[in-house]
């Protein structure tokens, strides 16, 4: 079976606490990268023996960057990830940063939203965001790294155009069913098969689809709730040859409480059809 995993975080504001991962008893994490004053050899130091204390294997570094925002769909395509050009060198270089914190860590996976890349190939600004990509996957080379975008922003073709157009080796992506309905772009388990040769880690998490797929947001929900159809998803992932963790995220961190619950029932699920499948 595939082990499972959260998301977490330590001083980001997103992802589930110490507590929470203690509480569920999960053996993987992906981590929101702390903030830069955050990532110190000290806190690298605790982090890794908590780890060790706890029996859990670090599996991603994500990162992120102040001013983003995921208020609305046309807000996301102004603030998420290397897009914005006016933050663009700046964020690069918070993002080697992380991939410096990441080598500490011990871990080989960094992995970010990119953010709307444009659509169309000819599209001007879409060379400087190509490039930033390179640059980006260069310097994970080098540190012997995967770089893993997540899906969610532009459909399963763009995606892999995209990743054609940079050209590297070392970028993969970490799938996340829920932002494809979220989002609106494309059927989750179709997408999943089209992008399977690039697909290196993968989220948990459910949604409902918007009345204007595209323009306004789908609704997150619990897991199971939504319409992912968890079941098929990890079939799915079963088919195309993934083994690797099922990283639950979800994120609550206005309600810790209703989070634990969720996060706790996400992983039973997760173990309940894992064998059910398997018989």
């Amino acid at each position: 079976m595939n082990p499972i995993g959260v998301f977490a975080s330590v001083d980001a504001g997103l992802g589930v606490s110490w507590d929470v991962i203690r509480k569920v008893g999960v053996p993987t994490i992906q981590l929101h990268a702390p903030h830069r004053e955050s990532r110190t050899p000290e806190v690298v130091a605790r982090l890794r023996e908590q780890l060790a204390q706890n029996g859990v294997t670090l599996t991603a570094v994500f990162g992120g960057f102040e001013g983003e925002s995921y208020a609305d769909i046309p807000t996301v395509g102004r603030t998420i990830g290397l897009v914005p050009a006016e933050t663009r060198q700046e964020r690069l270089q918070e993002m080697f940063e992380i991939a410096d914190f990441t080598q500490q860590m011990g871990c080989d996976t960094v992995a970010l939203h990119i953010g709307v890349v444009p659509h169309d190939r000819n599209d001007p600004s879409r060379a400087g965001i190509v490039d930033v990509t390179r640059q980006l996957c260069q310097y994970c080379q080098d540190r012997g790294q995967f770089l893993h975008l997540e899906t969610g922003q532009e459909t399963a073709e763009d995606l892999i155009a995209f990743i054609e157009d940079v050209g590297y080796d070392n970028l993969k992506i970490n799938f996340d069913p829920a932002n494809m309905i979220l989002y609106g772009m494309g059927e989750p388990l179709e997408a999943l098969r089209k992008l399977a040769p690039w697909v290196r880690s993968v989220h948990c998490k459910d949604g409902k689809w918007s009345d204007q797929p595209g323009v306004t947001w789908g609704q997150e929900v619990p897991l199971g709730e939504g319409d992912v159809n968890i079941q098929a998803y990890l079939e799915t992932l079963l088919e195309i040859g993934y083994r690797g963790p099922l990283t639950i995220e979800r994120e609550i961190p206005q309600d810790p409480e209703r989070q634990l619950r969720e996060v706790n029932h996400a992983v039973r699920l997760l173990e309940d059809l894992q064998q059910k499948i398997q018989a």
